[in-house]
């Protein structure tokens, strides 16, 4: 039971800061122990505007913030892949939590260490949850969820972008309108001050043992949980923040000075930051990524480019995203586009492949074969590479329907910057886009896509050959229609056929 209590002085339009989105009506605990941080997606410790919100209510409280990350065993997907880039983050965001006199603790659900609904034995000794606004997937529907269950305030915070979505607007419908307002707005929220705690960190009374772990740990911890064992972690992107700085340090030195110029050659080792896998998780956010391209000597050109894709296009994905029920779900679609690819389902589909030959990389396309092994050994894809990708799946499967749920599928399952509002705004983008000069078989008067952006290079077709041959691991390939056992109704399609 709460205790009606005022938002103190000072905090009187916190909650409609552009930041803060308020989940419920509830009052703050005139009890509570601590303001809980429930972070599940932003994992870092600094430029952190979900933690930075809490400290300051918990100031303002005088309360100390309680900061917690927990990784079940049963999210869409789960894998070694996963999950160790997950817990590798959590390692280092635990430690700087602790330099910031703040207190993190951490579980791994596991058959050994079940511990059923910590989020709301945890809520039940705090006087607010402070937790962040994440669009998409599993991060969405649990916050709505826990937000109508618990007896105190819950407050969503944006900590993936740059510039708050609330800025924007809900009006807004094309990416034009969407800049219009966006860019005049980024030097506004480029810079920001860090909050600092005025309590000393908890250290009392838990609900639950917190796990103690650290990276040596990973690997053995990893190998007993029931999860997708057979696709490993990836040496390409290592976990945690120090893996994170040394990939924006190669942007600014590398990549950065010729990015305009070279971002679309996918057979070129500099022509992409790789920074999306830590922007999904948000070991890095978009504001220290931009101080760091706007501190670099890259010329002009460059660093406009980079913020276009970053902000202008990362960050319309997000605000497309927030305001559609189900971002995952087909009738994001453009009307027009899934009613040209309904006209054109019962077209013959000579390029069909099955589940089992496109997971593991071995259609008779040699291009859409390296794209996808590269997914495979890498758990990244370069994003020229992914238009063809995406392009080609709607001619390699039964319906236009099923090409959607297969390309998010392989995304979710492999790729560590899956799940997100920019892959799926990607994919969405693929399927409709704007519209083809005449109707084509399959598509309609959707565009197609070639492939001679990477063939025709210098070296292109010796590239796209040894990529499609590349050693990739021998993942398992689903024995039932893979469904998201977190989404309703129509929103999956069945996969068909699924195996060779």
């Amino acid at each position: 039971m709460t205790t009606p209590l005022d938002l103190p002085d000072g905090l009187s339009d916190w909650q409609q800061a552009p930041r803060v989105r308020v989940l419920n009506d509830r009052s703050l605990a005139a009890n509570g122990r601590y303001v809980l941080c429930w972070l599940q997606q932003a994992l870092r410790a600094y430029d952190n505007p979900a933690i930075d919100a809490a400290i300051r209510l918990g100031n303002a409280l005088r309360l100390p913030v309680l900061v917690y990350h927990g990784v079940r065993e049963d999210y869409p997907y789960a894998s070694d892949r996963l999950h160790r880039f997950i817990l590798g983050a959590s390692i280092d965001l635990a430690e700087g939590c602790r330099l910031r006199g703040l207190a993190c603790v951490q579980h791994i659900d596991r058959a050994e260490r079940r511990e059923k609904g910590l989020v709301y034995r945890l809520g039940a000794d705090a006087a607010a949850i402070v937790l962040e606004d994440q669009p998409t997937f599993v991060a969405r529907w649990q916050s709505q969820r826990v937000a109508a269950r618990v007896e105190v305030p819950v407050f969503a915070v944006n900590a993936a972008c740059l510039v708050p979505p609330a800025i924007i607007g809900p009006d807004v419908q094309s990416r034009t309108a969407f800049l219009r307002i966006h860019e005049p707005a980024r030097a506004a929220w480029a810079v920001w001050d860090q909050e600092v705690p005025h309590v000393e960190p908890y250290a009392e009374h838990l609900p639950f043992t917190a796990d103690t772990f650290g990276h040596d740990d990973l690997d053995t911890l990893i190998g007993r949980l029931d999860i997708d064992h057979s696709l490993p972690v990836t040496s390409m992107h290592p976990a945690g923040r120090t893996a994170a700085e040394e990939r924006l340090a190669r942007l600014v030195a590398d990549v950065l000075p010729g990015y305009a110029s070279v971002r679309n050659d996918a057979t070129r080792a500099d022509g992409a930051s790789g920074l999306s896998p830590y922007l999904h998780f948000g070991v890095l956010g978009p504001r220290e990524v931009m101080a760091a391209v706007n501190g670099s000597v890259a010329g002009a050109q460059h660093k406009r480019k980079f913020a276009d894709e970053l902000l202008g296009w990362r960050e319309w994905f997000h605000h497309q995203a927030r305001h559609l029920d189900v971002p995952e779900r087909y009738d994001r679609i453009a009307g027009w586009a899934r009613q040209t690819l309904a006209g054109h389902t019962a077209d013959p589909r000579p390029d069909h492949e099955t589940l089992a030959d496109m997971l593991k990389g071995e259609t008779r396309d040699e291009t859409w074969n390296a794209c996808q092994r590269q997914f495979l050994a890498e758990g990244w894809m370069h994003n020229n590479l992914r238009m063809y990708w995406c392009k080609r799946i709607i001619a390699m499967t039964p319906s236009p329907e099923a090409a959607w749920t297969t390309a998010c599928y392989l995304n979710d399952r492999l790729s560590l910057d899956g799940r997100d509002p920019s892959t799926y705004g990607n994919i969405a983008a693929m399927f409709a886009g704007s519209p083809a000069d005449r109707e084509r078989p399959i598509y309609g008067r959707v565009a197609t896509r070639s492939d001679g952006s990477t063939r025709h290079r210098d070296g292109g077709d010796a590239w796209l050959a040894g990529a499609a041959s590349r050693p990739v691991p021998m993942v398992s390939v689903p024995t039932v229609a893979p469904v998201d056992p977190y989404l309703t109704g129509e929103t999956t399609i069945k996969l068909d056929p699924l195996s060779a």
